[in-house]
């Protein structure tokens, strides 16, 4: 879970795009509850970023919103208020607890940030800009590339499906984005793309070990469009 690999991310990401300490301050990293402990948040501090992250700790996030003097109303079923920070990240922080009606009870959840907004609406707003990979990747990988159905008994084989299916997603998106954007298949997700597109009869014609020519079953309702986006993908690619 993101908990535990966070760390090793950053560094990553740092080692990959050389991230001097001038540059980090020019980056924000935006976390959901799985990654807001104390002790990330004051790592990530600590190397000069700067975060807007959802806090870790329910019971924090209840004693917080005790605290909070006026609560602004953010859509039907929340509501939003400032509250000054209770615990010490090493850094100045604003504190900012969210309040949600759901099933007829009230629960509390806090968000911390560096920087500064006019509007708890426009710190919301940013923080939602936060990446999906954890819902929109692995689900599609999973339902599209049926990860959760493929298991090995060795962690070396297990390790290595899983770098294939990181290949293959990675080939998918690239034929997504290149072949797909201007197609009847534009809103297409992985899944779908893997099940009914990519499953269309066909034929491969080789000549050595270049592909010269390719042939779909002439009948199939999505022939004739998936070989324009065929055509278009291998223009565009190669």
């Amino acid at each position: 879970m993101t908990l535990h690999c966070l760390r090793h991310a950053v560094l990553g990401v740092e080692s990959s795009f050389e991230l001097a300490p001038q540059a980090r301050q020019r980056t924000l990293y935006r976390l959901d509850g799985g990654a807001g402990t104390d002790d990330n948040l004051r790592w990530l501090l600590g190397r000069g970023y700067q975060v807007i992250a959802k806090g870790y700790s329910g019971k924090r996030a209840h004693a917080l919103a005790r605290r909070v003097r006026r609560w602004d109303r953010a859509d039907a079923t929340s509501w939003l208020g400032w509250v000054t920070p209770t615990f010490d990240l090493a850094r100045p922080i604003r504190v900012m607890v969210k309040r949600c009606l759901k099933n007829g009870r009230l629960g509390h959840s806090y968000y911390v940030t560096t920087l500064h907004f006019a509007s708890k609406q426009a710190f919301m707003q940013r923080y939602n800009q936060r990446g999906g990979a954890e819902v929109e990747q692995f689900r599609a990988d999973k339902q599209g590339l049926h990860l959760s159905a493929r298991r090995k008994r060795r962690f070396e084989a297990q390790k290595g499906l899983i770098l294939l299916t990181d290949l293959a997603h990675n080939l998918l998106a690239d034929f997504q984005q290149r072949a797909l954007s201007d197609s009847p298949f534009a809103g297409w997700g992985l899944k779908r793309i893997v099940r009914d597109l990519l499953a269309v009869p066909g034929r491969l014609h080789f000549e050595g070990t270049q592909l010269k020519r390719i042939d779909l079953l002439a009948s199939h309702p999505y022939a004739d469009a998936l070989l324009i986006c065929l055509q278009n993908y291998v223009a565009a690619r190669f």
